[in-house]
Order: structure tokens, then C-alpha cells, then sequence
């Protein structure tokens, strides 16, 4: 996600140069550095010096690395930007050692490409030229999405978080059934994923919300009509709702285990 964020940055205006990577792994920085032309680091606490810190480690790691910053006695005061799943503000602030201003943000894997979906939370502290500057480096990787209440977040989590993997599910059923009906995979994952792409661009593009471009394409008595019958029959709107529940619950459940002080 750091990389999706860098390469975004960059291909925005950025100066590369303004960029500094902290990477404890020496290949990586320097695979980092010949990519990007960034400044890179083994050493966290050099990230200090920039008026924004995204904290783009594993959730197993925040504490870790939030504590070893708090102990740097710095006066630049930054904005930490945290793009790891499951720790909330309140945590993230405390490992800081304090009154820090903390935006937290919930990305999807498709800002890998450039076209995620990034949903944003801000704490107190956060100043309003600080939020837009966030709201900034984020959109280098898609839309992005600010929420007032951070509870929200694990809806956020549930619905385009985890969200990619539902689609690819389908998609993975769809190929599966068309070669059981004779396609080879070869087609039957081409013709899949034009659709799925297709259906997607139409959604975001037209004025018309889903309900009415599903009705639109789903003639009385006609194919569609049976598949969307068959889906129905089986409660589709049930399944898709206990399983965004499942997540959001989920989602719950590991902000408090992450958030325990080690």
C-alpha cells in the first residue's frame, strides 16, 4: 500500500525527493529508491522531520513502531496518517504519547492500481489544512471518503475493505460455471471479468442507481430473469447482508484485541 501511495504521489507532481520511506529490509530500500528516486532510511525516526507520517506497517506492528517515535523528542509536531486495519485513533494516539494528531484510514487493495476506495477518519486534534493534506495523499491512490463518527470505519471495513474479495468471489463462480457449461477457462475468465469490469464502469458512470440498471437488463421471462429468480429463491440479499455483518462484527473484535497495550 506504501508503494501504491508513492508511486500515486509521484505520478501526481510529487517531487520524489520530498518522500522519505523508512524500510528495515536493505533490498527493499534500494529496490525503493531505483523505482521511485525517493529518499529511504532504515531508521524510523528520520521520518520525523516531514510534516506528514503514514504509518503503513502491519497492525501486529503499530504499537511497536508508534512507541519508538514517541520516544524521539520532536518538535515538527507531524500528522500521522494510519493505513493499518484495525487500530483505532485512540490507541495510535496513546503509543504516541499524547495530544497527536492522527487521521486514520480504511483503504481497499485496488489502490494498488490507483483505484481504490479510501474512507477517513480524523481526531480532534486534527487541523483542517492537516485533513486536506491527508485527504490528498490518499486520492493518489482513488476516492476517497471522510466519515465523523470512526465507529463507521468497520462498515467501511465490511463493505469496500473486505469488499474486493466479494467480487472476486463471484467472479471465481461465474469462470467455474462457465466451463462447467463447456466455455474453456481461457474465455470463460475473459468474458467474466470484461463483464464484471464493464458492469462496474456502467454503475459509476450512469445517473441511474443499481436497482434500476439491474431492472433495466432483466427482461420478463428472459435468461436474466431466471438467474436473478434463482438468486433470489436462495435469499441472495440475506447471504450479502450476514456476510457484510460478519465482517463489520470482525472488524469489532480485532480493533480490541489490537488496541490491547502489550
Amino acid at each position: 500500500m506504501a508503494t501504491s501511495l508513492a508511486g500515486g504521489l509521484i505520478a501526481a507532481g510529487t517531487i520524489p525527493a520530498s518522500i522519505i520511506v523508512a524500510e528495515p529490509d536493505a533490498d527493499r530500500r534500494a529496490h525503493l529508491s531505483k523505482q521511485f528516486n525517493v529518499a529511504t532510511t532504515a531508521n524510523n525516526l528520520e521520518t520525523l522531520l516531514q510534516d506528514v507520517v503514514v504509518l503503513s506497517v502491519k497492525p501486529q506492528l503499530m504499537q511497536t513502531v508508534c512507541r519508538q517515535l514517541a520516544e524521539s523528542a520532536n518538535v515538527k509536531n507531524p500528522l500521522y496518517v494510519s493505513i493499518a486495519a484495525g487500530i483505532r485513533t485512540a490507541d495510535i494516539t496513546r503509543w504516541l504519547g499524547g495530544d497527536v494528531a492522527v487521521v486514520r484510514c480504511m483503504p481497499n487493495t485496488p489502490a494498488l492500481i490507483q483505484c481504490g476506495a479510501t474512507a477517513l477518519y480524523a481526531n480532534k486534534t486534527v487541523s483542517e489544512a492537516q485533513q486536506h493534506l491527508a485527504d490528498e495523499i490518499l486520492r493518489a491512490a482513488g476516492i476517497t471518503a471522510w466519515v465523523a463518527d470512526e465507529d463507521l470505519l468497520d462498515v467501511v471495513t465490511a463493505v469496500s475493505g473486505s469488499g474486493p474479495a466479494y467480487f472476486f468471489l463471484l467472479m471465481e463462480a461465474m469462470q467455474k460455471s462457465a466451463v462447467d457449461l463447456g466455455l474453456d477457462k481461457e474465455t470463460a475468465a475473459s468474458l467474466t471479468l470484461q463483464t464484471a469490469l464493464g458492469a462496474a464502469r456502467m454503475a459509476n458512470e450512469s445517473e441511474l442507481d443499481v436497482q434500476e440498471l439491474r431492472a433495466r437488463v432483466t427482461s420478463k421471462g428472459g435468461t436474466t430473469a431466471a438467474a436473478i429468480s434463482s438468486f433470489e429463491h436462495d435469499d441472495f440479499h440475506r447471504n450479502v447482508s450476514k456476510a457484510l455483518h460478519a465482517a463489520y462484527n470482525r472488524s469489532r473484535e480485532l480493533a480490541d484485541e489490537l488496541g490491547k497495550d502489550k
